[in-house]
């Protein structure tokens, strides 16, 4: 193996990568009645004027195409004793919502209870960017719900800061 294939190599790439520790966000909307929502690390500010984030979804999702046709979504910031709940939320398919408690937020997105913070934005440009999506959304709302630590992953774990 070369060293430049070994550095292009995705299981590499991913174990690299995963020095860099993420907090872990819930992208949700409603459509109609149901709400949709997906788990996501891959979350930042972009710009504070305009006030801008970003966020990467999967090309696979089969939740982003319903949230981008919705066009509002809240980026719910998980709290660290949300682990399982993300877990729910990883996943592809299924009833994400059940046993989940949440309320429409002021854009109608749902916002999911002990959620440390939660940004509510509408879509303003998609970028392709190899198996994942570029997603820019223009700030509507910023509301920062709780104290406590937030989920962080790292190495392909799940974790959090201690109390400060």
């Amino acid at each position: 193996m070369t060293a430049e294939h070994a550095v292009l190599d995705p299981r590499r790439m991913r174990d690299v990568m995963g020095n860099f520790c993420t907090g872990v966000t819930v992208i949700t909307a409603l459509d109609g009645d149901e709400p949709l929502g997906f788990a996501c690390q891959s979350f930042t500010s972009v710009s504070l004027e305009p006030p801008l984030v970003s966020f990467c979804p999967a090309r696979t999702s089969t939740t982003w195409p319903k949230i981008r046709e919705i066009g509002t979504f809240s980026i719910n910031v998980l709290a660290a004793s949300q682990r399982t709940l993300c877990a729910a939320f990883a996943v592809s398919g299924g009833n994400k919502f059940r046993g989940v408690d949440w309320t429409p937020g002021d854009n109608g997105a749902p916002a999911i209870e002990g959620a440390i913070a939660r940004v509510e934005a509408t879509l303003e440009a998609e970028h392709d960017a190899g198996d994942h999506t570029i997603v820019v959304a223009r700030v509507t709302g910023l509301t920062a719900l709780h104290s406590g630590g937030p989920l962080l992953f790292y190495r392909g774990s799940y974790g959090h800061f201690d109390e400060m």
